[in-house]
Parts: structure tokens; sequence; C-alpha cells
């Protein structure tokens, strides 16, 4: 089963369908909605993080990579940060399990190697490592991981990225490990994921420029002429 949905993802579309608290979508219905409008324009996946994935699960085939943001005081990690977070993300319905697979302390002191073979040997649940450099990928991949992805570029306090892709990071990351490797992060354009593609990304993460409405109205507002 594992690597029956993995096999699915390659060479396709994920679309990453997640709002924030405060948005007009942030409802597990709105995440829903656009979750089966990504399955019927072809994508193979989406992201997606509690409480929505249950209500995506209800109306959408395809394969979920499940997240739960659970922010704890004093830590940085905040994506599925604990095993009790990973398994509310299986039972809601996802078909693999994407985790922060930095270094970084993690509440209950638990490490990345724990959690990660946790996952795999109680939840028997594909891994999708989210890292943000080269070294993270390769401890990830030795750790078991069954995927990584560049998602974390730029959001940990030693890994810069400009407002594109960190194309030479998924470069590294590509020529590095032997797992699928998983492009995410900055990519808006048709162009940049056939660019992600072509350098060897097993598949594509779309978020903000797909289900993010404020973002793209913003977009367009930038680029009209201003009083």
């Amino acid at each position: 089963m594992p690597a029956d949905v993995i096999e699915q993802l390659k060479g396709g579309l994920i679309v990453s369908c997640q709002a924030e608290e405060g948005e007009p979508f942030y409802a597990p219905e709105s995440m829903a909605r656009f979750a089966k409008s990504a399955e019927l324009g072809g994508a193979v996946g989406v992201r997606a993080k509690e409480p929505d994935i249950r209500a995506i699960r209800e109306i959408c085939s395809l394969p979920i990579i499940g997240i739960d943001k659970v922010y704890v005081e004093g830590f940085e990690v905040y994506i599925t940060p604990g095993f009790q977070d990973a398994q509310r993300i299986a039972a809601a319905g996802a078909s693999i399990i994407a985790l922060d697979c930095t270094p970084r302390p993690r509440p209950g002191g638990v490490t990345m190697e724990e959690l990660v073979q946790r996952i795999k040997s109680e939840l028997k649940l594909p891994v999708m490592a989210d890292i943000s450099t080269v070294e993270e990928a390769l401890a990830a991949e030795k750790a078991g991981a069954d995927i990584v992805a560049t998602t974390l570029s730029g959001y940990t306090a030693y890994s810069k990225r400009g407002d594109g892709p960190d194309w030479p990071l998924l470069d590294a990351i590509v020529r590095a490990v032997k797992v699928p490797v998983i492009a995410e992060g900055g990519i808006a354009t048709p162009a940049a994921a056939r660019r992600a593609l072509d350098m060897g990304a097993w598949a594509v993460v779309i978020g903000s420029a797909i289900t993010r409405p404020i973002d793209l109205t913003k977009r367009f507002v930038s680029a009209l002429p201003q009083e």
C-alpha cells in the first residue's frame, strides 16, 4: 500500500488545501470543496491539515498528505510534532503522514528518528519529511522517511529562500537521496512546476497559487497602477 500511494503521486500536482484562522475559507467544508476541485482538475493528491482531513476524505478520493499544526510555547517545531498528532491524522483518513524532520527539539523530547520509526511501525503509513537543508534530507532518509520535501526552506533560522522556489536546494537533494523528492514552496506558475519535475522532483506541491484567494487578489492588485 505505501509504495502504491507514493507511485500515484509520481509526475503530478499535489494541491495544498489549507486556510488560516480569520480567513473566509477557514472551515473543513471549504477545504473539502477545494480538494474536490483539485481532484476534478487533475491533481494526483492533496496536502491538508486537521480538522479538514476528515471532511476532505468524505468527498475526495485522492491520496491525502496529512499534517497537524500544533503550536507549543518554547518549541519551533509545529508540523506534526508528536506521535499523538500523527495518530489523529491517520484516524481522519490521511494516506501519508508529513512532519517536520528538522533536528530542532520537539515537545516531549522525542527525536525525529524515533517519531518516524514509530509512525511507520505502528500506523503503517508512509512518512513525508518536511526539511530545509540537504543534511536534513539525508538524515530523514536514514531514519526511514519514504519521501523528502523542500517544504521548510526559509522557515528555519538557518535556511534562506527568496520569493520563489529554492532551486539550489531541490537540485542538491535530488542528487543526494534515493527516496522520492517533492518540490514544495514558492511554486506559483505552471512553468515553475514543470521545471521542478524536469530537475528530478517526484511531484510538485502548490498551495497559495491555487487555494489562497486573498494572496491571489493581492498579486493582481499590486500589479495595477495606483493613484
